[in-house]
Parts: structure tokens; C-alpha cells; sequence
């Protein structure tokens, strides 16, 4: 029934979607021209790139009126607005600017905030506290910003800006009352009446977050299974959901991704788009800690067995389902990675308190103690050459990326940063890590649900992490392998609420 249920609401969800890509608007409920512009603006939606481009003109954004062209949707309570944007071509004035808008209503004297990006590269935040009042504003210490997020929660508005690989730099308004219900979008001014300017905007996503009073890993929100282009940064959302997916596996053979819900594994077509439970007989219970043989035979599960007093437990299981077989004798032990020839599985093992890094033949035997430094050891996993392992530890008294040959030795810290990162995943072709970074007000030692989170890269021999993506999601987004077979893209989940959309 459960299955069922699913599938239903994926066929809802799809067909909104469907809906909304029909008008040219994608998440958005209508477009329109603010002010008495001289030149109409326009706005198109790409459904396959999932990318929008608006033309704009309008005479300014300042003062006491404002005149430009948006996308728009209307929103209740927190949210979090996030899109990477540029103009195309070289432009007339140098005031021209683009961005995310907040506005009470459609008037041209209406209350509202923005965050803008200027032709020049002004950065900045504006706002106008009452109908017909002088904009102010706040600008950052960062120019031509190219990518824009604005968040609210309650009364305060927060901008936070990057050049791409870049982390966020941020300016804030505390004290602005726009009411309940607002207008959400993108917008593009021209800064001259007579001219049009176009810009582009990519990885738009309007995120609601959880809740204040949410409670972790008993309530959870909403999912968009997700690939990426690691060169370009380009993401495009496959697939979503009201309930929580999380880590997708990519499959050796291109052709499917493997994530887990509701302590089920699922095998979802990348040619249909449509998922399916995979048969692990008697584990239902299985978490996040899923990988799959480097030859795409075999799946790895960790599985909370009630006949261990609820520990999660490694198993083994043919990819295509089946009977799974019982490899570590004692719990928790929580899968990370198999060796390349598949003779191993490596995972971290709270034994007597402690959690460190092990290794276990995959036939099963007697496991291995690789790491022994106090603190946390996780997110194992073998270079694809094998003579390596990359895990996150907390040793240095952050969480950050440590790498150790495969007999245990040579232990080596390769970041150091004010990030706390998890999840070392190594490219197929052994080049580069893609690592899970959150900010330093996290503890060490979580790795929690639904933050503010980057996908960062670095060479597998060390060197400078540099921001890919701007995710909200964190547990759940890329705690298994997920790089493409051709060591181009990457596949994640990141979050929203999505309990108030029109199913």
C-alpha cells in the first residue's frame, strides 16, 4: 500500500509540474510588467535545461516607484530563494541589475526588498519600508555576484551572495514588516525606458524549510532527487517528492540511480523516470548507508535488525534483489564502501563507545580496525584504484577530510578548513572529491537534515575545496557514492516543505 501511495503522489506531483511548465513558468504562478514600462517584457521557460530567460526594460528600481519585469509567485511564511543568474550581452546602462524580489504587491510604490546583481557588479540589498517611501540600501562587500539567494525568516531578510566556487557572503535586514502573503520572483530591470535587457537565470529553486519545532529523524519534509553538471554547475531536479529520499547511488552501467525511503531501497530508470522497490526480503529497515559493488552487481545495506536489538548491521545483497546475507557479526556498523575487486567492505563500527573506520571480507570473517585515533570516523570509501581510503574524522577537533592506504597506514589530514566536511566521494576516473560541507555552527560530530550545505571540489591529491553547489539538504544529500559512470556529473537531494503545494 505504501508503494501505491508513493506512486500516486508522484503521478500528482508530476502532473502540477506538467501544469506549470505548460504556461512557460515552471514554479511560477504568472509574469508581469511592474510599472508604466515603454518596452513589454517577457519571460520563458525551458522545461528540459530547466532554466529561465527574461527580458526587461523599465526606467529604475529606486526612489519611490520601480519599473521592471518579474516572475512571480505568491508565499506565505519562511522561505529560501536561490537561483544562479547572468545577462546576456554587454549591455547599456550600467545600473541595469537582476535578482530575487519580495514585494507586497504588483504597484510600482509597493513595499519590498531585493537582492540585486547591477551590470556594473554592484551587489547589494534595497528596500522600501512603506508605499511611496526612498529605497535604501545595503551593499556587499562583493561584486558581480553570480550566485543570488534571499532568504526570510519572520522579519528579517538575508541576502547571500558568491562568485561561482565561491562561498556565500551575506547582508541582513532585521526589521522589515511585508506582511504574511507576498509576491516572489525574478526579475530584470534595464535601468533606461527605451532599451530591453535579457538575462538567464539556472538552479532556481524557492525552498520552504523545515519548520522551527521540527523534529529530527521522526518528521521529515520534502525531496528533489537532482543531477548535476560538476564543470558547469547546472542542476536539473528529475524527480520530487512530499516525503524523504535520500542517497542516490549512480549505477556502473548509466542507467539508473539507487536512493532509500522509508527504510526501503529504490532502483529509479533515468530513462522513464519512475522508481521501484528494490526486494530486500526481510531489511526493511535499512538506512542511508547504501553502496553498491564498483561492479554494479552487488548492493551493500545497512540494516537495523531487530534480532540485534535494533543496531544497524551490514549486509549483502544482488543488486537486482534477493535474500540479503549477514556480514558484520555486531552493530552499529554502518556501511560506506566496498574494495574495487570487491573482496571488502569497509565501514564505521561503534565498538565500546568509540567509532572507527573497519574492514571486513565480503564473504564475511573476522573485521579489521583500520583507524584508532578518539573521536568520530566515517564516510569510508576506497579510491577506485584501491590503494587508498578517503573518510572524515573528527580527530583535529573539527570534522574534517583525512585520507589512509588501504592496510590502515599513513593517515593524512587533506582539508582544514572553518567547514566541517563529510563524505568524501572519489570520481570513477580517480581525479576528484566531492565532499558535504556545513557551516561551523554545526557540531562536529552530526551531520544533520536540512541546513544550508555546499558540494565542494578537490583533487584527489589535496589542494582547495571550491563550491559547486548551494544546497539546502545536508543528511541525506550525498552520504553514498554518487558520481556518474563517466566521472561528469553527480547526483544529489536537496529539501523543501512541500506539504502546502497543489498536489
Amino acid at each position: 500500500m505504501m508503494v501505491k501511495a508513493i506512486a500516486g503522489l508522484a503521478v500528482a506531483l508530476c502532473a502540477h509540474f506538467a501544469d506549470a511548465q505548460q504556461k512557460n513558468l515552471g514554479p511560477f504562478e504568472g509574469q508581469a510588467d511592474v510599472g508604466r514600462v515603454k518596452r513589454p517584457g517577457s519571460a520563458v521557460y525551458n522545461p528540459e535545461t530547466q532554466e529561465f530567460t527574461l527580458v526587461g526594460s523599465g526606467t529604475n528600481m529606486w526612489f519611490g516607484k520601480d519599473e521592471f519585469h518579474l516572475v512571480w509567485k505568491k508565499m506565505k511564511g519562511d522561505f529560501i530563494l536561490q537561483t544562479s543568474a547572468e545577462f546576456v550581452g554587454k549591455g547599456v546602462d550600467a545600473h541595469r541589475k537582476i535578482g530575487w524580489i519580495v514585494r507586497t504587491s504588483l504597484d510600482s510604490n509597493a513595499t519590498h526588498i531585493n537582492a540585486a546583481v547591477h551590470g556594473d557588479g554592484l551587489t547589494s540589498l534595497q528596500f522600501r519600508r512603506k508605499p511611496g517611501a526612498e529605497t535604501e540600501e545595503k551593499k556587499s562587500t562583493l561584486t558581480s555576484a553570480d550566485v543570488i539567494q534571499l532568504a526570510r525568516k519572520g522579519n528579517t531578510y538575508t541576502m547571500s551572495v558568491a562568485r561561482k566556487g565561491e562561498a556565500f557572503v551575506t547582508e541582513q535586514v532585521t526589521d522589515l514588516d511585508l506582511g504574511g502573503e507576498v509576491y516572489v520572483g525574478l526579475f530584470v530591470c534595464s535601468h533606461n525606458p527605451d532599451v530591453s535587457e535579457k538575462a538567464v537565470f539556472r538552479n532556481v529553486r524557492i525552498i520552504v524549510p523545515a519548520r522551527d519545532n521540527f523534529v529530527p529523524y521522526r518528521e521529515y519534509i520534502g525531496s528533489n532527487l537532482e543531477i548535476m553538471d560538476v564543470a558547469t554547475g547546472h542542476r536539473r531536479i528529475l524527480y520530487r517528492s512530499a516525503e524523504s529520499l535520500q542517497a542516490p547511488n549512480w549505477t556502473p552501467d548509466n542507467k539508473a540511480l539507487i536512493y532509500n525511503h522509508n527504510g526501503l531501497l529504490y532502483r529509479f530508470d533515468l530513462a522513464s523516470r519512475t522508481p521501484k522497490v528494490i526486494n530486500t526480503d526481510f531489511a526493511t529497515r535499512n538506512n542511508n548507508d547504501h553502496v553498491l559493488s564498483f561492479d554494479g552487481k552487488m548492493l551493500g545495506i545497512s540494516h537495523h535488525s531487530k534480532d540485534d536489538g535494533g543496531k544497524s548491521i551490514v549486509y549483502t545483497v544482488p543488486v537486482g534483489g534477493g535474500t540479503p546475507k549477514k556480514i558484520t557479526p555486531v552493530g552499529h556498523s554502518y556501511l560506506h564502501g566496498w574494495s574495487p575487486d570487491r573482496k571488502y567492505l569497509i565501514y564505521t563500527g561503534e565498538r565500546n563507545g568509540e567509532y572507527d573506520i573497519y574492514r571486513i571480507p565480503s564473504a564475511g570473517g573476522p573485521e579489521t580496525r583500520l583507524t584508532t585515533s578518539p573521536g568520530l570516523d566515517d564516510g569510508s570509501e576506497y579510491s577506485p584504484d584501491g590503494k587508498f581510503i578517503y573518510f572524515n574524522s573528527t580527530r583535529s577537533g573539527t570534522m574534517q577530510i583525512w585520507r589512509m592506504k588501504a592496510d590502515g597506514s599513513e593517515q593524512t589530514q587533506m582539508t582544514n578548513d572553518e567547514f566541517n566536511n563529510w563524505f568524501p566521494h572519489v570520481s570513477p576516473d580517480g581525479k576528484w572529491i566531492v565532499i558535504l560541507s556545513f557551516q561551523k555552527d554545526v557540531n562536529p560530530d552530526d551531520h544533520p537534515f536540512y541546513k544550508p550545505v555546499y558540494l565542494r571540489l578537490m583533487p584527489v591529491s589535496g589542494g582547495t575545496p571550491k563550491v559547486i553547489a548551494y544546497v539546502y539538504g545536508g543528511q541525506g544529500t550525498i552520504n553514498t557514492p554518487s558520481w556518474s559512470p563517466d566521472s561528469k556529473k553527480v547526483a544529489l537531494v536537496s529539501n523543501t516543505d512541500m506539504s502546502g503545494e497543489q498536489l
